[in-house]
């Protein structure tokens, strides 16, 4: 035992439970396990954590947060009536089979929770149902970060509130059948959980660049802790919200761009002009003519412009892009009025690039001639 003081008060707040749920009717399953042999299985999980919130203001319970609280190891459980005390109490209560105390049931119960609480790390999970997409297996993205396809009662499994936040028709629909799973570990004494609603908002964000897909994750992401219940977190509304547009399929190609995308979408946080232009695209998959023209032409002002107006940032643009005289001609053309897609492209080479202040410099060599900079440039487009 690591904590005598924290066994005694933790013993308190479950006496003081049962003490208030003895008597009362529990819901009961009826189970056939075989031909004449039956059981009567007390629901008491689904009991305990609809009649939690009658024991919150109690004393005891008060103490054993206190308590909680002063052990830095415990830290990371922000809300540890739930994500504990909760959780304990529904351990010993399956234990004891109802509101019978059994100091034995209790002495396993609080076992396993000091494991958790003083072990070597936790495991912490983040996943969020995915709309817009589909997948053939698991795809890694890099990080901890996957799209994965969903397991059947999942959700239900750890969050049984889960039904009611979910997408429309999701697990139905080829396209509603897909999750996006951050997963990390953390190490003991950690105080904060990661900023999961940011991650998978900068995954939504990579996927839409490297595919075009209509995706969305959300409206909601589900934590877990030690694969026990942790949180509901709202996503992030740019990543929740749907763009129009047709699903598709996510290959491993496309992937791997996401993947490398993923953690360039970092130099958006230090560069104010291309943090800009990714915000300015992204919003324009929201919107309609003439307002969706007017953000993408802002967009590749703010990426490429640099000061010197939309036509430079049209033509270096072009440099990017384009291979031949040709193509470079018919895409400065089009980036006076350019498109979601070709905007996209742009930004995509961008970010494989890294430096977008050294590719400035690159793409007006290149337009001037100079040997150096057609040869970068070309590097870049083979990547």
């Amino acid at each position: 035992m690591r904590s005598p003081h924290l066994y005694a008060t933790l013993r308190r707040f479950c006496l003081g439970a049962f003490a208030v749920f003895h008597g009362e009717d529990l819901p009961f399953a009826f189970d056939e396990h075989a031909p004449s042999f039956y059981e009567y299985r007390p629901l008491v999980k689904g009991f305990i954590e609809g009649q939690a919130e009658r024991l919150r203001s109690r004393a005891d319970v008060q103490e054993a947060l206190d308590d909680l609280a002063r052990e830095p190891l415990a830290r990371v459980y922000k809300d540890a009536y739930r994500t504990v005390l909760v959780p304990l109490l529904v351990r010993v209560a399956e234990g004891c089979g109802g509101f019978d105390w059994d100091d034995v049931a209790f002495d396993r119960a609080y076992e396993e929770a000091e494991a958790l609480l003083f072990g070597s790390g936790h495991a912490y999970g983040a996943i969020a149902p995915l709309v817009g997409l589909s997948c053939g297996s698991d795809i890694e993205l890099g990080q901890g970060m996957r799209v994965r396809q969903s397991a059947t009662g999942e959700f239900a499994a750890l969050w049984p509130e889960s039904s009611g936040l979910l997408p429309r028709d999701f697990g139905r629909e080829v396209d509603r059948a897909c999750v996006l799973e951050l997963e990390r570990q953390l190490e003991s004494g950690a105080e904060d959980a990661p900023d999961a609603p940011g991650e998978l908002a900068d995954a939504v964000t990579a996927i839409r660049l490297a595919t075009a897909a209509p995706v969305a994750a959300g409206p909601v992401l589900f934590e877990r802790l030690d694969w026990r219940p942790f949180g509901i977190r709202p996503v992030l509304p740019i990543a929740a919200t749907p763009p129009p547009g047709e699903a598709t399929r996510l290959d491993p190609f496309r992937a791997q761009v996401a993947a490398k995308l993923i953690p360039q979408l970092a130099l958006a946080d230090a560069d104010a002009h291309f943090g800009d232009a990714l915000d300015r695209w992204e919003l324009s998959l929201f919107q309609d003519d003439p307002f969706r023209g007017e953000q993408l032409r802002h967009a590749v002002d703010a990426a490429l412009g640099e000061g010197d107006g939309r036509w430079a940032a049209a033509m270096r643009a072009a440099a990017l892009l384009g291979e031949t005289a040709e193509e470079r001609s018919e895409l400065a053309d089009s980036f006076r009025t350019p498109t979601p897609d070709l905007v996209r492209r742009m930004l995509v080479a961008m970010l494989l690039h890294g430096d977008r202040a050294q590719l400035l410099r690159e793409l007006d060599h290149a337009l001037l001639g100079l040997q150096a900079g057609r040869a970068r440039v070309a590097e870049l487009r083979a990547s």
